[in-house]
């Protein structure tokens, strides 16, 4: 691991990326129903929201204070995407990882991600860095904490974060599908990944620096491969990439 930080507030130019991610609240977006289905998928995605876990449409309504219509519509939307499993029996639950296809879903990450990467380093500022390092370093501390959940949100919201930057809504739509599927869940149980995800973020927040989209793709994609390659050691036999 390379030499961390301290932890004390990072000194941020302007200005501090604000950190909702704890939070319940709807954004003034669009429709109601698909402002409840991007809550409910970055709840999924950072694991608030387990695989297999019941999702009730009354308890979603009473936490969001909206009415059980708009619920149900967002939950056939997430369901669209691969996000939730609906059965006559069990209702909607929160998508059980399938094995099958996750080299694909592998594939597709790197070719995606570092697509966004490309662009995302052409248009950031030095604003969005200083954004980017700040919340690194929440996901150093919480590391540091054990606190595996915290994690993944900062992994999270670093992630799309930076991809936001390249404005390429379409292709971030499908990135958004890709973690949903992804074993993200399974990876932050081995032991020492939340640091190692620290180190890699701090390569590519070097080549950022310095502004080379190229070698802030290749650092991306080796971040992608590191995870991608624990995953393999940990879950399955090696299989042919």
């Amino acid at each position: 691991m390379t030499d961390a930080p301290p932890l004390e507030p990072l000194e941020i130019s302007k200005r501090r990326l604000a950190d909702s991610g704890g939070t319940w609240a709807l954004k003034a977006r669009v429709t109601t129903e698909h402002q409840i289905a991007e809550v409910l998928r970055e709840k999924i995605i950072v694991g608030v929201l387990a695989r297999g876990q019941k999702l009730k449409q009354a308890e979603i309504a009473r936490m969001l204070d909206v009415s059980i219509t708009p619920v149900r519509e967002a939950l056939r939307l997430l369901e669209a995407q691969g996000y939730v499993a609906v059965s006559a029996h069990r209702g909607a639950v929160v998508a059980p990882f399938q094995i099958e296809g996750a080299a694909e879903l592998y594939q597709l990450r790197q070719l995606l991600e570092t697509r966004l990467t490309l662009e995302a380093t052409r248009r950031m500022t030095a604003d969005d860095l200083d954004g980017l390092k700040a919340i690194n370093h929440d996901l150093l501390a919480a590391a540091r904490a054990g606190d595996r959940a915290a994690c993944r949100e900062k992994n999270f919201r670093f992630h799309f974060r930076f991809y936001e930057l390249a404005g390429q809504p379409q292709t971030l739509d499908f990135v958004r599908m890709l973690w949903a599927r992804y074993p993200l869940d399974m990876l932050s149980q081995v032991p020492g990944r939340q640091p190692r995800v620290f180190d890699e973020h701090v390569a590519l927040l070097a080549e950022l620096e310095r502004g080379d989209p190229d070698a802030a793709a290749a650092a991306m994609a080796a971040h992608i491969d590191s995870g991608w390659q624990e995953f393999l050691a940990n879950y399955t036999s090696p299989q042919p990439r």
